[in-house]
């Protein structure tokens, strides 16, 4: 069965646009899901809604939202006051600028959403505009509000198709420059790139999605099994983690490279 589009609306570029639905790229069917379990009883506990004063059992489809505008006092919204503040990006994908793949940090990526053409009409410039952006070697940036939020969005090419990746803003991404203050300054031993260099060009490859798939999970799936089977799992054994003492010969080591001993300093004689 497909899957429902998340949103309608059009592509634009200038003056050409065409319709289009954005279907979310992720999914997570298989993975593992866990409940919350009384072990006194081994019965599921049932998560309620309260009311915070009264302490009374409400049903979720009869809430609405509010807005705190000050301490416990709210302002509540139904679906008009949404509706009002419906602006262009509510239902246009406007193309602002293009700018190359690089120059976006993979910090700011968040959600993926595939682009597909909404209907027949939409099929030929939909084609133009992902050839257009794929021979330009550029991504498309664009607004999108999407759950009751204007995001950016970088729209790029995806074999046949557009996907389009929601952008976090500045203030959503945390300053990193505490956590690297310490990492000096200094360049490294040049032979240690090097070295270093030949390691990463010896494990180049192409990436395959098995790359990505959870280990962790699948070994889990395995205690479960065993678990209702009534049967122990030993745990994994662990590669030996630890300090570099000898950065050099651990780099020659993982290039198969003999280690060479340390040159023992020349005895000088003694006038006589």
């Amino acid at each position: 069965m497909a899957e429902r589009p998340i949103w309608r609306g059009h592509l634009r570029l200038a003056l050409v646009s065409c319709p289009v639905a954005l279907t979310t790229a992720h999914r997570e069917t298989a993975n593992l899901h866990f409940h919350f379990i009384n072990p006194a009883t081994g019965n599921r506990v049932r998560m309620v809604t309260l009311d915070a004063q009264t302490d009374a059992e409400l049903s979720r489809r009869d809430l609405v939202r509010g807005y705190e505008f000050e301490k416990d006092q709210y302002v509540l919204l139904d679906d008009a006051d949404f509706e009002a503040a419906r602006i262009d990006s509510s239902s246009t994908l406007n193309v602002e600028k293009f700018v190359t793949a690089d120059s976006i940090d993979p910090v700011y990526f968040d959600s993926s959403y595939y682009m597909s053409p909404d209907g027949d009409s939409a099929q030929d410039v939909y084609v133009v505009l992902r050839d257009a952006i794929r021979q330009a070697k550029v991504v498309a940036l664009s607004r999108l509000v999407i759950s009751r939020r204007e995001r950016a969005v970088a729209i790029m090419p995806m074999g046949k198709g557009l996907v389009v990746h929601t952008l976090f803003e500045t203030r959503d991404i945390a300053d990193p420059a505490t956590l690297f203050a310490a990492v000096p300054a200094e360049k490294p031993d040049p032979d240690m790139v090097k070295l270093a260099t030949q390691l990463i060009e010896r494990q180049s490859a192409k990436f395959a999605p098995t790359d990505i798939d959870d280990r962790y999970e699948a070994r889990l799936r395995e205690v479960i099994n065993a678990k209702i089977k009534g049967s122990g799992l030993k745990p994994a054994k662990q590669a030996p983690t630890g300090n570099v003492v000898d950065l050099m010969a651990a780099l020659k080591r993982s290039l198969g490279q003999p280690d060479k001993p340390a040159k023992k300093p020349a005895r000088t004689k003694r006038a006589s």
